[in-house]
């Protein structure tokens, strides 16, 4: 797959991407972010181009480093690359290919986090043995990672082949946020995405330097809920492959992947409190599965699964640059 970049100044979870237009640059938006419930302003015309940085084997995310200007791309058969002044660095940085399952189509090195203060990252792979695992690696001040000092910080069995999940993200409040999607094969079978007593069809929220091998954050919303998994932020979530925290307001943003019919995209407010029930499998989108009942709380938007050619819902972040005011929020 080849990489290319958006000729913008962009800023993505607050990190600046540099731009190469040459156009005079319009004074950055003042006006906030829009909410789920406002709608946001027609685009302004802009001159884009994409322009090749860099090749990889089946890119599947990406992050960047406090105090680092080295842009880090996970491959899904599991290494971890480098590119530097716009160019990929040949060597690996890490080489997680002889821990990484990658045979299904969702198995793979499937995300990466690093810490607020960049002292330490954070994968999120499916094992040889299919099941889920999130593990730590110490960063040197040059940015290299030592590949004998793995620690593990959770694992989670697997039933099936799909529905890994894998994003992971460090949350304004400085707590690592995991996805997990409800376990796979088709129509939630083991009913996980409305169960607290599984980790699977949620989002996780831990501390991992706190404790051994991490610690629960006591306002975690399930901590005393008698049969619930503590570490559980939120539930009801199919294959939450990726979300985002908007770099200026703190929101968080969900892409779900839908079953056959319908596509969704949640959203949690900064300041929540966790807990959120997203519905699934009792419905898909704002329409209803297994239930004939409302549960949970309704997607911000859903649409239906190709209609108009369109397809699974990716998610991404919330764009904060000033070269396209229309965009801004």
């Amino acid at each position: 797959m080849r990489w290319r970049r958006m000729c913008a100044a962009v800023t993505v979870s607050g990190l600046a991407l540099g731009g190469c237009s040459n156009d005079p640059e319009p004074a950055a938006s003042t006006t906030p972010a829009a909410g789920p419930a406002t709608a946001a302003p027609a685009p302004a015309a802009g001159k884009l181009k994409l322009v090749e940085v860099a090749k990889a084997d089946k890119p599947v995310g990406m992050a960047l480093r406090t105090g680092d200007d080295t842009l880090y791309v996970i491959e899904q058969p599991g290494r971890v690359r480098a590119i530097r002044d716009g160019r990929l660095v040949s060597a690996p940085v890490l080489d997680l290919t002889g821990q990484v399952g990658s045979e299904g189509n969702e198995q793979g090195l499937l995300g990466l986090a690093f810490s607020p203060d960049g002292r330490y990252v954070y994968f999120d792979y499916t094992g040889k043995d299919g099941d889920t695992r999130v593990v730590e690696y110490p960063v040197a001040a040059g940015g290299s990672i030592d590949a004998g000092a793995r620690r593990e910080v959770l694992t989670q069995k697997q039933p099936f082949a799909n529905h890994n999940g894998g994003q992971l993200a460090f949350g304004p409040d400085g707590f690592l946020y995991i996805g997990l999607g409800d376990g796979g094969s088709g129509g939630d079978p083991q009913g996980n995405g409305q169960n607290l007593g599984t980790w699977l069809g949620k989002i996780l929220r831990i501390d991992p330097r706190g404790g051994s091998p991490y610690r629960v954050p006591a306002s975690n919303p399930f901590v005393k809920k008698a049969g619930a998994k503590p570490e559980i932020w939120a539930y009801g979530l199919r294959n939450p492959w990726r979300f985002t925290f908007d770099s200026q307001t703190g929101d968080l943003w969900i892409g779900d992947v839908g079953q056959d019919a319908y596509e969704e995209v949640d959203f949690q407010p900064a300041g929540s409190a966790g807990g959120e029930n997203y519905g699934w499998s009792a419905r898909e989108g704002s329409h209803k599965f297994k239930s004939d009942k409302p549960v949970g709380k309704d997607p911000v938007f859903d649409y239906k699964l190709h209609e108009g050619n369109a397809c699974s819902v990716i998610a991404g972040p919330v764009y904060h640059g000033s070269l396209l005011p229309g965009l801004a929020g």
